[in-house]
């Protein structure tokens, strides 16, 4: 079972199923919506996926045609994203509540990735003078 929630609490999730791969996407959607590098998902069936409490607290972006990115409209978490056509989910993984113990197995869309990003570059939990 994996559970998730938005950054409030006032938005989750739970899925019956086991989580199978760790993508880190680096296209600008994704970079732009999560004001990150990259966004860590992964795939699950729809029909294991339910939500649990705050579903009218979520509002979507349409950030492709028939794509929707599902987010709690209290403190901004985009928790997941869906075609709604197709059978299974995408979960952002910076929501999931449950303890992973899997390492990413891909990197998609590295021809699009943020020009500052430099994945060999390793700081301390908090670098000095920040």
């Amino acid at each position: 079972m994996l559970n998730g929630s938005c950054l409030c609490g006032g938005v989750a999730y739970e899925v019956d199923a086991p989580l199978e791969r760790i993508v880190h996407c680096h296209c600008q959607t994704c970079r732009k919506t999560h004001g990150t590098a990259f966004s860590s998902v992964t795939a699950v069936p729809r029909e294991k996926f339910r939500w649990v409490r705050g579903q009218e607290l979520l509002s979507a972006v349409e950030s492709s045609p028939g794509k929707f990115r599902r987010f709690c409209t209290k403190c901004g978490s985009h928790i997941m994203a869906e075609r709604t056509a197709q059978p299974n989910v995408l979960l952002r993984l910076g929501c999931l509540d449950t303890k992973v113990a899997d390492r990413p197995q891909v990197h998609i869309w590295r021809s699009d990735a943020a020009s500052w990003y430099d994945p060999t570059q390793q700081f301390p939990e908090k670098p000095k003078g920040f």
